[in-house]
C-alpha cells in the first residue's frame, strides 16, 4: 500500500552573515513536524536551503574581497553545520545558485511570459536591501524598514513586471475557501486586510546589480530575488518530474511572520500564473527576541546557535525552542530560561524518571525487565494517562507543537507521581508487586521515547536504548504486557547546568572609526553631531565634546566606538553608537587607535565578545580605565590586531 506523502519546507536562509537563533528555531520546528509525520507512517520529504542571490549578497562579497559565488560558498558551510549540530533530518538542502534551481526559474519565467503576463516598465520606490523588499511610505517607521530599522533607499530603474494584480480576486477567494492556507488566524486576517487595497504588479527584475539569474529575455537584467527564491519549493522536488508530481503541493511551508505576504500573495500569484496548485498551508512562527528585540544579523542582535549547542547540547536547545516559544507568537531567549527548562523539565522530570526506574531494575532484577503481575487501579490509571496519541497528534496537525509537548510532559509528570505514590523502593519483600510497578514504568518509558523523539531525537533514542528497546513508531504507543529486554547500567540522561556569570565587557562590540565630519548640534550647546566611517559602513553619532575640542581637532581622528549600543535620540538627533573618551580631573581625552583601519575590531585578551544589542545601563557596568596612556579593562589592554588602544591622559582616568 502506497504511503501518504507529506512535504514540509522551511524558508531558505539568506547567507549574508552567519546563522542566528531565528534560523535554528525555524529548522527545529520543521524537523519536529517531519519526524512526527514519519513516525505516523507518512512518506515525508523535508527541504531546507539557502537563498543566495541579490544586491545584499553582492555588497557583502565586495566588502569581503570575494566574488559573490566564493562568498556564498563560504557562508553556506555554516548553515549546513547548523543543520548537522541541530540534528535536522532534511531530505534536501537546496541552493539557489545550483543549476537545477536556475533551470526551473527559467522554465517558470518562460511559462508566465508566454501567457503575456510579463512586461517591461520602470519602477520608482523605497527599497530595503537587507530584506530585498519594496515599501510604501506608510509601511516605514520613521522612514526606516520596519524589520531592519535602516533607512530605505529610493530606487528608480527600468525593470520587468509580472501582472500580479490580475490574481488579486483569485488569491482572496483561495484564502476564504481554504481557512488553513494561512496560519495562524491573525496572519490570515492581516493578509486579507492588506488585500483590500489594489494589488500592484510585481517588479521581478533588476538592472542595478549583476548577482542573480540572468533574465531569459534580457541579459542586462537579473531575476528579482523574491521571484527566484520562492521557486526553490518546486526546484527541490525536481519540477516538473515524477518527484514533483508525487509531493506537490507542499503540505506546509514553515516561515517567519515577516514574510507571509511573499509566501502567500506573491508565491500564490506566481503559482496560479504557472498553472500550479498552491501549498496547503503556510504556517508563520513568531520572532525569537533577545532583550525584547528581534534577532537581526544586520543590526547585531544575534546569538550564535552553533556555539550555544556546543555549550548546552542539541536537545536542551531544541526543547527550549519548541516549549518556551508559543507557536505563532514571539518569544524571548535568555540563558537563564534555557538553563531553567533544561534543569527542570529535562533533568529533573524526564531524566530523573529514567534514572530511578533503571537503577531499581538493575538493583532488584539484575537489569532484566520484570514480568508484570496483576494490575491494580493505580497502574490502570497511569496506563490510561498514556493514551494521549489522538490529542497530541491533533495538536501537531494544527502546528501547535508547544501544546503537544505540554501534553507529553503532563504524562511524564504523571509517571513521576506514580513512582512516588507506589514507593517501589519499599517493596523488596514483595517482588511480584515491585516487578509490576517497574514493568509499568518501563513500558511507559518505552512509549515516552517515541513521543519525545520528534522534539528531542537524541533523547528519544537514548531512552529506548537504556531500557533495552528499539525506538518504535506511533503504531507502538499502546501499552502492552509482553515487552522484554535487558536494561544496561544506568546513565545520567541530562547533566544540570548553572547560569553562567555574565562578563559585562563581552557584551560590547567595539570598533575603530574615523571621524569624517563634525557639526554643531542645533539644539544643544555642548553637543557635536559626528559623521563616522566604520570602513564600509557610515554612521552618525552625537557626542558631548564641544567644551573640550574644536571641530578641526576631531576631524580625521581614529576613535573607538561602541557599535551595538541601542540607538537613541539626543535633543532630537539620532545617535547610532557612542565614542569612548577618558576623563580625569575635568580633562577629557579621546580613546584612539591611530594605526588601525576603520572597522577593525577592538578586544581584550581572554574575553570572547557576545553578539547582541546593549543598553546604556549595560555599558555603564563596564569599568575601563587608563594606565601608561593605555586603555585597560581589569588590568588588560584594549587592542586591535595592530596596536594597543591609547588615551593621552594620566593614569586611572575613567573611560566613558
Amino acid at each position: 500500500m502506497t504511503k501518504k506523502t507529506f512535504f514540509v519546507t522551511t524558508a531558505i536562509d539568506y547567507p549574508s552573515g552567519k546563522p542566528h537563533l531565528g534560523h535554528a528555531y525555524e529548522k527545529t520546528i520543521a524537523d519536529a513536524i517531519a519526524r512526527w509525520k514519519r513516525l505516523a507512517g507518512f512518506d515525508v520529504y523535508f527541504s531546507t536551503g539557502t537563498d543566495e542571490h541579490g544586491q545584499k549578497i553582492q555588497r557583502k562579497a565586495e566588502a569581503a574581497g570575494k566574488s559573490p559565488q566564493e562568498y556564498v560558498d563560504y557562508m553556506v558551510k555554516f548553515f549546513k553545520e547548523l543543520c548537522t549540530k541541530l540534528d535536522i533530518s532534511y531530505d534536501d538542502f537546496i541552493r539557489t545558485t545550483e543549476e537545477r534551481h536556475i533551470k526551473v526559474c527559467k522554465e517558470i519565467f518562460d511559462k508566465i511570459n508566454k501567457k503575456g503576463e510579463i512586461y517591461k516598465g520602470s519602477y520608482e520606490g523605497l527599497y530595503c536591501v537587507d530584506c530585498e523588499t519594496f515599501y510604501t511610505e506608510r509601511d516605514l517607521v520613521d522612514s526606516k524598514c520596519p524589520i531592519h530599522k535602516k533607512e530605505a533607499e529610493r530606487v528608480k530603474e527600468e525593470t520587468y513586471f509580472f501582472k500580479m494584480s490580475k490574481y488579486q480576486d483569485a488569491i482572496i477567494k483561495h484564502i476564504n475557501q481554504h481557512p488553513d492556507f494561512i496560519r495562524p488566524e491573525a496572519k490570515r486576517k492581516e493578509i486579507l486586510n492588506r488585500l483590500k487595497e489594489p494589488l500592484k504588479d510585481l517588479s521581478i527584475s533588476r538592472s542595478t546589480f549583476s548577482w542573480g539569474i540572468p533574465l531569459p529575455i534580457d541579459k542586462t537584467q537579473v531575476l528579482f530575488v523574491w521571484f527566484d527564491a520562492l521557486l526553490n519549493y518546486i526546484s527541490t522536488i525536481n519540477y516538473p518530474g515524477k518527484k514533483f508530481e508525487k509531493y506537490w503541493p507542499a503540505n506546509v511551508h514553515i516561515i517567519g511572520k515577516d514574510i507571509v505576504w511573499h509566501h502567500t500573495v506573491i508565491w500564490g500569484s506566481i503559482l496560479m500564473s504557472a498553472g500550479l496548485k498552491l501549498p496547503i498551508t503556510v504556517n508563520a512562527h513568531g520572532f525569537v527576541n533577545l532583550g525584547g528585540e528581534k534577532l537581526s544579523k544586520s543590526r547585531g542582535i544575534v546569538v550564535d546557535p552553533i556555539k550555544l549547542i556546543d555549550e548546552y547540547g542539541v536537545d536542551p536547545v531544541r526543547y527550549f525552542f519548541l516549549k518556551e516559544i508559543p507557536a505563532g507568537e514571539d518569544g524571548n531567549f535568555s540563558y537563564e530560561a534555557l538553563v531553567e527548562r533544561s534543569n527542570s523539565d529535562l533533568a529533573d522530570v524526564l531524566g530523573n524518571l529514567l534514572q530511578r526506574v533503571t537503577v531499581l531494575t538493575q538493583k532488584n532484577f539484575e537489569g532484566k525487565i520484570p514480568k508484570p503481575g496483576k494490575l491494580e487501579k493505580i497502574d490502570e490509571e497511569l496506563i490510561k494517562e498514556s493514551e494521549i496519541f489522538d490529542e497530541v497528534n491533533e495538536l501537531m496537525h494544527k502546528f501547535e507543537w508547544n501544546k503537544a509537548i505540554d501534553k507529553i510532559w503532563h504524562f511524564i509528570r504523571a509517571c513521576n507521581k506514580y513512582i512516588n505514590d507506589t514507593e517501589p523502593w519499599k517493596l523488596k519483600e514483595d517482588k511480584e508487586r515491585l516487578g509490576t510497578i517497574l514493568y509499568v514504568l518501563t513500558e511507559c518509558l518505552r512509549i515516552i521515547s517515541i513521543y519525545v523523539y520528534s522534539f528531542i531525537p537524541e533523547t528519544g533514542e537514548k531512552i529506548a536504548k537504556q531500557i533495552g528497546q528499539k525506538l518504535g513508531t506511533f503504531k507502538d504507543v499502546k501499552f502492552k504486557k509482553t515487552t522484554k529486554g535487558t536494561i544496561p547500567k544506568a546513565e545520567i540522561l541530562f547533566k544540570k547546568f548553572e547560569v553562567k556569570e555574565e562578563e559585562p565587557f563581552a557584551k560590547l562590540n567595539l570598533k575603530v572609526a574615523e571621524i569624517t565630519e563634525v557639526k554643531e548640534h542645533p539644539e544643544a550647546e555642548k553637543l557635536y553631531i559626528l559623521q563616522i566611517s566604520l570602513g564600509k559602513e557610515r554612521r552618525q553619532l552625537v557626542a558631548g565634546l564641544k567644551p573640550y575640542f574644536k571641530p578641526e581637532e576631531l576631524k580625521g581622528k581614529q576613535i573607538v566606538v561602541v557599535t551595538n549600543l541601542k540607538p537613541a535620540k539626543l535633543k532630537g538627533v539620532e545617535s547610532a553608537g557612542m565614542l569612548l573618551a577618558a576623563e580625569l580631573k575635568k580633562q577629557v581625552a579621546l580613546v584612539e587607535a591611530p594605526k588601525s583601519k576603520p572597522g577593525d575590531q577592538v578586544s581584550v585578551e581572554g574575553i570572547e565578545p557576545e553578539e547582541g544589542q546593549i543598553t546604556i545601563k549595560e555599558f555603564q557596568q563596564v569599568q575601563m580605565t587608563t594606565k601608561d596612556k593605555k586603555v585597560t579593562y581589569k588590568g588588560k589592554a584594549l587592542k586591535t590586531e595592530k596596536e594597543k588602544i591609547t588615551a593621552k591622559i594620566g593614569d586611572n582616568a575613567k573611560v566613558l
